[in-house]
């Protein structure tokens, strides 16, 4: 069995498991079945030539790039909204365009793999696909456009003018409640899909900041109910990733919880899963247990940009649900749709007392 774990770019990320750069290839064949005929899942998809792409983008130009990831880069484009054919740029409906890297030897698979489950479910905590391009071997994909980029940016990268705009607690809660109805919308019996590489790069956020889940060109279908498990290749990104997956390979929607798990931790802390600058390359996950059940402990722990807003209930029970969530017994975490319940109760009124979360204290 192969193993391929890569790591999230950001200033707190470190090399993968096995020091391979955050652009990760891997040389054995990425084995990733659909399941299904692709012509058999697109038919609400629209498809692009590579002329009309080249158009929207401006063919493909620096100013454009809006990322880049082990696929390749990621454009914004221009399209008219009604035709979808390309716009005049600052025109029309603004999209983005995924263009995998020429001969790479990861991309074609996750392609496929986007189009085969994007085109066939829809949420709206998933990210809409609306066309994509195959032209030789040219492999696009279109998706709408987020304006507020990814929870990677925005929290743990902190660039630019999103600096001037910190994530509020009630945004923070709000972004984990959407992602978490993502993955357990696709948990669910009906779609039975395991994201497998579930992380703050792959959060988006729209201009309301409402969460959008991407990222699933590594995604499973999960087992059938006469299987406990799949054993399969080991991929997704290093300090999300379950530990009976990275030990066995072991896969099942358990490790689609401890990625949440991490993510909840992340929003807590500001922190990246990974802590580079210290020895040891230490994991949140593991800096985390010690502090969770402890409201002093947990208070320390707590993102200073969040500037003590964030009251104390609230606060302790998201940080109760992270702890369950990144339990190293996968039977011991909680469900999807239990994680969703719970989130939504520390949203009610409930949890939202006038005591915060303050630094060293509790505060009234």
């Amino acid at each position: 069995m192969g193993s391929c774990l890569s790591s999230t770019a950001n200033s707190t990320s470190s090399p993968g498991i096995f020091n391979r750069p955050p652009t990760t290839v891997c040389t054995d064949e990425i084995a990733l079945s659909t399941g299904r005929d692709l012509d058999d899942t697109v038919e609400t998809l629209r498809v692009f030539t590579f002329k009309e792409l080249a158009s929207a983008t401006g063919n493909f130009k620096g100013g454009n790039e809006i990322g880049e990831g082990s696929f390749g880069m990621v454009y914004k484009g221009w399209l008219h909204k009604d035709t979808l054919g390309p716009a005049n740029n600052g025109r029309g409906m603004a999209v983005a365009v995924k263009y995998r890297k020429p001969h790479s030897f990861s991309g074609s698979e996750e392609w496929q793999k986007e189009v085969s489950v994007l085109g066939r479910i829809t949420h709206p905590n998933l990210i809409a696909l609306l066309g994509y391009c195959r032209e030789d071997d040219k492999l696009l994909l279109v998706y709408e456009f987020m304006e507020n980029g990814s929870l990677q940016n925005r929290l743990l990268e902190r660039r630019g003018a999103e600096a001037k705009a910190l994530l509020s607690w009630e945004q923070r809660l709000h972004i984990a409640a959407g992602a978490a109805r993502a993955l357990a919308f696709l948990h669910s019996p009906e779609n039975n899909i395991i994201h497998r590489d579930f992380h703050p790069a792959h959060i988006l956020l729209d201009s309301n900041f409402n969460p959008k889940i991407s990222g699933l060109g590594l995604a499973k279908d999960g087992p059938t109910e006469a299987d406990s498990h799949l054993s399969t290749r080991i991929m997704g990104t290093y300090g999300f990733a379950a530990p009976e997956y990275i030990a066995a390979g072991h896969l099942t929607a358990k490790a689609d919880v401890y990625g949440f798990g991490v993510v909840l931790l992340i929003l807590l802390s500001g922190k990246g899963a990974i802590d580079a600058n210290r020895s040891g390359r230490l994991h949140l996950v593991e800096l985390a247990k010690s502090h969770l059940s402890n409201r002093k402990k947990l208070a320390k722990m707590m993102d200073p940009a969040l500037e003590g807003k964030c009251p104390m209930k609230a606060a302790l029970g998201v940080a109760k649900l992270a702890e369950r969530c990144v339990n190293d017994d996968h039977r011991s975490r909680p469900s999807m749709d239990e994680v969703v319940e719970i989130i939504q109760r520390v949203q009610s009124s409930n949890y939202q007392s006038e005591q915060v979360m303050n630094g060293d204290y509790v505060t009234n």
